[in-house]
């Protein structure tokens, strides 16, 4: 896709904003090097000038496919300005003065979509995206751009429902920015191998197995241990086990007729009464009372 594409002013109705996010702009553009930017085509109710910046009212997630630039807001300028480049997503905010542009010398190919509703709204507030990170190091992914080409066309045709098909690629889009961006500094790395060994031990012992144990067998301290699989699975060592071995009770509880008492053996709790304190905290129902549900009871 070499021709800029800017879809602007996307029709939403009353039922569309019922759904929790819906999509106002989607477009890329295509800037080779030495082009003044933004190029003459910009659309004239997202056109700013880079010497002074801009604020929007609505979120948008860009997607740098070629070339290098910088990227700074509001919040971040203080810091100098981010250098983006091929391989990276930047998020905007609603409401936050940002500014960026593409390297004179190099370029970029972009791509964005603009958006807003109170599903991202949500995850900002709990801390999912915040504006003091703004950008996210995804690397050159396929899938993202079929992302993005997909809601283009989505936005073309504009059949019945398409503010939710395109809500649908721009969760998909978050997801991906916030996943890929977690796991992009441990790729190639020999901790997430050893976070993996990690697992296959936890899951062939997790009845009695220690996080300290864990460690030793990797031949880890147990501190760095801990941070490096926290950091990767957002779960300490500890926690990762307890949610397994409430996983595999939730199996049991529903499949097998086991008494609860012996489930709690199996699964390597203390008793039954720690069993159901744990097991409550998660579900907000006791294993009993899940069984009934899951069972039909």
């Amino acid at each position: 896709m070499r021709d800029s594409i800017h879809l602007k002013y996307l029709i939403v109705n009353e039922t569309d904003l019922l759904w929790g996010l819906t999509v106002n702009s989607v477009g890329y553009q295509n800037i080779e090097a030495n082009m003044s930017y933004p190029p003459g085509n910009h659309p004239t109710r997202y056109l700013f000038s880079t010497e002074k910046g801009r604020i929007l009212d609505e979120y948008q997630l860009l997607y740098i496919t070629r070339g290098r630039g910088t990227f700074t807001s509001h919040t971040t300028k203080s810091n100098d300005a981010f250098k983006v480049k091929e391989g990276n997503m930047f998020l905007l905010f609603p409401g936050e003065w940002h500014n960026y542009m593409p390297d004179k010398q190099t370029g970029w190919d972009e791509y964005w979509i603009g958006f807003k509703g109170i599903n991202i709204d949500s995850r900002v507030e709990n801390g999912f995206f915040n504006k003091g990170k703004p950008v996210f190091n995804t690397g050159m992914n396929n899938e993202i751009v079929q992302m993005y080409q997909q809601a283009i066309q989505i936005a073309i045709e504009q059949k019945s429902g398409f503010q939710q098909m395109l809500a649908g690629i721009v969760n998909h889009l978050l997801g991906l920015a916030y996943s890929l961006d977690r796991n992009y500094g441990f790729e190639g790395s020999e901790s997430i191998n050893q976070i993996n060994k990690a697992k296959i031990i936890i899951l062939e012992n997790f009845k009695d197995i220690k996080p300290k144990e864990i460690a030793d067998k990797l031949n880890m301290s147990y501190s760095n241990f801990r941070k490096i699989f926290k950091e990767y699975t957002g779960f300490a060592p500890s926690q990762y086990i307890q949610e397994l071995k409430i996983q595999k009770s939730k199996e049991l509880l529903t499949n097998t007729l086991i008494p609860v008492k012996e489930i709690a053996y199996l699964m390597g709790f203390e008793n039954q009464e720690y069993f159901f304190t744990a097991f409550k905290k998660k579900n907000k129902i006791t294993p009993i009372e899940y069984r009934k549900f899951t069972q039909g009871e």
